[in-house]
């Protein structure tokens, strides 16, 4: 079983909770949110300012309720410079640019222009992450493959936690992803997945459900797709909201806990519904009350159902960083 060097024992220690269980409000939002508030305020420019500001206000209500938050670069510095994270709250950064590259082959995913592992490791992260578009049966897998083993890595070098988000796509033309025709192997796709890229130097997935609730609605068959990943997954995993409603999303929650998930990263599940208002109060209001209400109660189901993240990895006295000496050979 793998034992986590110090820098990413670390890591992952800060971005859960006291009991190992990780309930993390996501950020990091850039095209979706940009789009949400072009609708909420038609005819108005989307820029730096109004794109910080609101995920200001997401963080100032919901960060103190998260055992982390997970942010992207081109907004993060605002938020940590307006004091909206607590120090006691896990810090995640993304790595990747916004969409992917090509489409015919395949999904290809590049890293944000000048932007690095070793930046994030600098400015005090404890976790970087990749959102990575796959499918094992892509023309392209094999350059999605070396990409993560390449991040990977970075974050050995840089001793932090490596947290990779795989999201599944159809490659058959004509094929969408919300079809009953993807979601016939959607299970296989994000079983495989999790199988193949987290033995390749990943410390945490953030993955889908494994199959769709609007085609398989039995919750018996739902909860052995759950058991499924957690036995295919190398490394912990927790549950991405991949923009759920609230009530489906605490539905799905409530069944990855108890199949093993080690808790959940969310993001629009909880705040979508405020993006809508055109009154910068009204959405302020929206997350002091119901968003943070709503991540009480996905926090309530984690705390009682996860498993801890840490029984997916060795004792770490018993590691090479407990035996005398072991600085000398660090980072090496």
């Amino acid at each position: 079983m793998r034992v986590l060097s110090p820098g990413k024992l670390r890591g992952m220690r800060q971005i859960a909770g006291p009991r190992g269980i990780i309930t993390v409000t996501a950020i990091d939002h850039r095209g979706s949110l940009e789009t949400m508030l072009k609708r909420a305020l038609p005819g108005r420019a989307i820029g730096f300012a109004e794109m910080a500001g609101e995920k200001l206000r997401i963080a100032r209500a919901l960060a103190p309720l998260s055992t982390a938050v997970l942010l992207d670069p081109l907004h993060g510095g605002h938020i940590l410079s307006h004091d909206a994270v607590p120090g006691a709250v896990g810090l995640i950064m993304c790595l990747e640019e916004f969409g992917y590259e090509g489409a015919a082959e395949g999904r290809l995913t590049a890293t944000i222009k000048d932007w690095s592992v070793a930046k994030i490791k600098r400015m005090g992260a404890g976790g970087v992450k990749v959102l990575l578009f796959y499918h094992p049966d892509a023309p392209v897998a094999a350059q999605q493959e070396a990409f993560v083993a390449r991040v990977a890595e970075d974050c050995r070098r840089h001793d932090i936690a490596f947290l990779l988000e795989p999201m599944s796509y159809p490659t058959r033309p004509g094929v969408q992803k919300e079809s009953a025709d993807f979601a016939r192997e959607k299970t296989a796709v994000v079983i495989e997945s999790a199988r193949r890229l987290g033995a390749l130097g990943v410390d945490l997935l953030k993955t889908e459900f494994p199959a769709d609730p609007r085609f398989e609605t039995d919750e018996g068959q739902l909860r052995a797709r759950c058991r499924e990943l957690t036995a295919a997954a190398p490394v912990p995993w927790v549950l991405l909201s991949a923009g759920e409603t609230f009530d489906v999303f605490q539905r799905l929650t409530a069944i990855a806990c108890q199949e093993g998930a080690s808790g959940f990263m969310v993001g629009r599940a909880i705040w979508q519904e405020a993006m809508a208002l055109p009154d910068p109060a009204a959405r302020e209001q929206f997350l002091a009350t119901t968003g943070a209400s709503r991540l009480r109660i996905l926090t309530a189901i984690a705390d009682a159902y996860a498993t801890p993240w840490t029984t997916r990895f060795g004792d770490a006295r018993q590691g090479p960083a407990a035996q005398d000496g072991w600085y000398t050979q660090y980072a090496e």
